[in-house]
This record gives structure tokens, sequence and C-alpha cells, in this order.
């Protein structure tokens, strides 16, 4: 049997916003979020649990983890394994709607609670910190206070994840970038409760409706990353193509004869000849 990676986000759901298993959820949240009173996780309840057995692998949805806790903090947990270009006008979108939700029908601002978006990635999007786990609040540029504390992010980056250190959190992150049967083992003898979500993942993985769940997104993945890289090269293609030919209006309004123009750019002589100035 091979083991269903937790970082694939469809894995990642089922083992994570699982009710039957909450405390493999609080233990993650508390390692992550220490800063937030113990209170705060002692009743959790996880906002739509519920994953569509009627999976379609021809779309990629949102499969994140949306946590209330106690006192009414909202925590959303979001894991990405390959890049997308707009990720952090993304994060900010989803983060904004979990503030604008809270005010129904005569609710009021000092209602408000406060948002915590985590995002745990496979790749580099915060390429300004070497850091592994970087968090971000509204703060005055020059003094640094909080403007309020009302919306907090907190990026977990699996690339940049210390080949050395202990820690909580680090085993929880380690867990989730491991690939082998080995790596499971020995991050679950150091944590009783990652040997609870490593048997998971491994009862999970023997569940032919997850498989085929967790293959069709698999390839839905694949197929995404796919159109997305072709989208890029076509998109660096046509800047090439436009750099060529300002260079080759530049070249013929300095009355560069046409056929040096061709050989210095690669554009044919008519398609220089069509080019306005």
């Amino acid at each position: 049997m091979t083991l269903m990676l937790p970082k694939v986000d469809i894995a990642f759901k089922l083992l994570f916003g699982d009710e039957r298993s909450k405390n493999i959820l609080t233990d993650f949240l508390k390692a992550a979020l220490p800063e937030l009173a113990g209170e705060e996780f002692e009743e959790l309840t996880i906002v739509d649990p519920h994953l569509k057995r009627e999976f379609s692998g021809d779309k990629l949805e949102i499969l994140d983890v949306k946590v209330r806790t106690a006192r009414g903090k909202t925590i959303d947990i979001d894991i990405q394994v390959s890049g997308l270009p707009e990720m952090r006008s993304r994060i900010t979108y989803y983060l904004s709607n979990m503030i604008t939700e809270q005010i129904g029908m005569g609710g009021h601002y000092n209602d408000l609670k406060r948002v915590i978006s985590i995002v745990i990635a496979d790749y580099d999007f915060i390429p300004e910190s070497s850091r592994c786990h970087t968090v971000y609040r509204m703060l005055e540029t020059e003094e640094h206070f909080p403007f309020n504390d009302l919306m907090e992010i907190h990026a977990l980056n699996l690339e940049r994840l210390p080949e050395e250190g202990e820690g909580r959190l680090l085993d929880w992150l380690r867990f989730l970038k491991a690939e082998t049967e080995e790596e499971f083992k020995m991050l679950a003898e150091k944590n009783p409760v990652i040997q609870e979500a490593y048997c998971k993942l491994q009862e999970m993985s023997e569940d032919e409706a997850n498989r085929m769940i967790y293959e069709a997104r698999l390839k839905a993945q694949r197929d995404e990353y796919s159109r997305i890289q072709g989208a890029l090269r076509e998109g660096r293609q046509e800047g090439r193509q436009e750099g060529r030919q300002e260079i080759a209006r530049n070249l013929k309004a300095l009355e560069v004869p046409v056929e040096k123009i061709a050989q210095a750019t690669g554009l044919s002589v008519d398609e220089i000849a069509a080019l306005q100035q």
C-alpha cells in the first residue's frame, strides 16, 4: 500500500478536517498558534467538515479547513503544493471574506472577531524571507504598532524547513513534508498525536473511495500545473516577440537597412515592413 501524502490538499482535508479526530487538528493549531490562549482550543467547530464524494477531477476546488474557536475566532488552513502566481492576492481575498461574512443583517462592527489564515506551501511564495514561519498583521509602517488584531496571516514554508532543530510545529511540518514510511515512523515516535495522525493516514490510504478521490485530485493538480506553465511559456513567447518588434521599430527609425534589422531581430522582411513607426 502506498500512503497518501498529507501535503496533498485532499489528504490534508481528510486528516485534519474530520470531526472524529479533532484532537489531531487541535494539536497542530496549538503548535502553529502558541500565542492564543489555551481555552480557545477547548471547543473547536469545524466549518463544513464534509467532503463531496462526487469529487470532479476536472476542476480545482478550494479544500481548506476552516475552524471556529471557543471565543469565536475563525482560523482557515490552506495547503498548496504547486505555485500559484496570484497566491498572495488570493490569501488577502479570503481573509477579507472571513471578516465580512461575520456581519449579517443588523450586525455591528464591534462584534467582529479575529480571523487567522494559515497557509502551508511546498514552494517558496515568500522569497523575501529565509524563515520557515513568517507572520503578518496590519502594522504602522515606522513604529510597527498594530492597527488592530482582526487580521493575521501565518505563512509556513515547507521548502525552508531546517534540517536540524526541535519543536512541536517543526515536527508537524516535517510530517506534512514526509514521503517515506521511515520518515513517518520517526516523527510518530516523538509525538503521540502525530502517531495517531500516522495511523489515520494509513486507514485513509486503504479506503478505496478515498484513493479514487485522491488520485483524481492529483491528476487535476497536474493538469492545472501544466496549464499554468503553458500560459506562462506562451506569455514569455509573446513578450519576446513584442520585444523583437520594438527593437525593429527603433532600428527602422534610425534608417537601418531592413536586411540588417531582419538579421538582428530574427523577424522576416515582410514582418518588419508591416511594423508601424
